[in-house]
């Protein structure tokens, strides 16, 4: 990624039977063979009331004020938004099903790592779990903000870093974006790799991530998940930034537009095939904490 340290048309053809023959059972199978699957509520604000599910599924049970709960909660912008680049210009490539309502700022920073570094921050800032809040640069240093804002600040001088005492103690949510705005300028694909977990692909929940560390590099966020406990199949659903710098974005699934944007599990697959990206199964991690 960015900043290294040194850092047919289907036809339906009757035969041996004429169309106004036709029973009222045979009617109503077809009717119902040609309902398409809603995915969508446009009205709806949020990922957990704007995205429908597939028939047989429901929502997995997740815990009050977690992760997973703020992740299905967040805020969406009026169905059919643009995703805007950080400079203000369209992304042509329309790969997404809806935008996140949350800013991207006005610098090429929060691309894809640092959008889920970005979500993580918020929610454990929201929390007021402040001494969770800890991201590393690529050459490995640590950077608390419970130390930052203490009036801590990180002092880059080539490859060597350090903490220097030179700002004024503050936890007010500019503070907070400020500290956000250092990890995305020194941190990325490399780093967050190496701080997460590593997860089995069977144990997939919401707030996990598929991450190839490099430069580029690639990270997507699950933000939604679903079960159907007849056959045991579940379904989720993945949120990007991407380069240059943009608005995060829920994906769409182009490899099965019946259930798009839903992804469904299969664990005989190596491969997840996303709109820009193609990660495998292994690439899956989870925050540590």
């Amino acid at each position: 990624m960015k900043k290294l340290l040194f850092l047919i048309p289907l036809l339906f053809i009757f035969c041996g039977q004429a169309e106004n023959s036709k029973t009222n059972t045979q009617e109503e199978t077809e009717k119902h063979s040609t309902i398409v699957f809603q995915s969508v509520n446009p009205q709806s604000k949020t990922i957990i009331t704007r995205f429908n599910l597939p028939q047989g599924f429901t929502r997995i049970t997740i815990e009050k004020n977690s992760f997973a709960e703020y992740l299905q909660n967040l805020p969406l912008k009026p169905h059919g938004s643009n995703v805007y680049y950080y400079n203000g210009e369209i992304k042509p490539n329309r790969v997404h099903e809806a935008v996140i309502d949350i800013d991207v700022g006005n610098r090429n920073l929060q691309q894809c790592a640092d959008a889920i570094m970005r979500l993580r921050g918020e929610y454990l800032f929201k929390q007021k779990q402040h001494e969770k809040i800890h991201f590393n640069f690529t050459n490995g240093f640590r950077v608390d903000y419970s130390k930052w804002i203490t009036g801590y600040r990180v002092k880059v001088e080539g490859n060597k870093t350090s903490w220097i005492k030179s700002g004024q103690p503050s936890n007010s949510y500019k503070n907070f974006r400020k500290y956000m705005n250092l990890i995305f300028t020194y941190a990325g694909t490399i780093s967050l790799a190496k701080e997460l977990k590593t997860v089995s692909y069977n144990n997939l929940t919401i707030g996990d991530i598929f991450i190839q560390g490099g430069s580029p590099g690639h990270a997507v966020i699950v933000v939604d998940m679903a079960i159907n406990k007849n056959n045991d199949e579940k379904i989720f659903l993945l949120a990007q930034s991407y380069m240059p710098a943009q608005d995060i974005h829920i994906l769409k699934n182009y490899n099965n537009e019946e259930i798009s944007p839903w992804y469904k599990l299969n664990i005989y697959e190596e491969n997840i095939y996303t709109p820009e990206w193609e990660f495998k199964t292994t690439n899956l991690k989870r925050f540590k904490d």
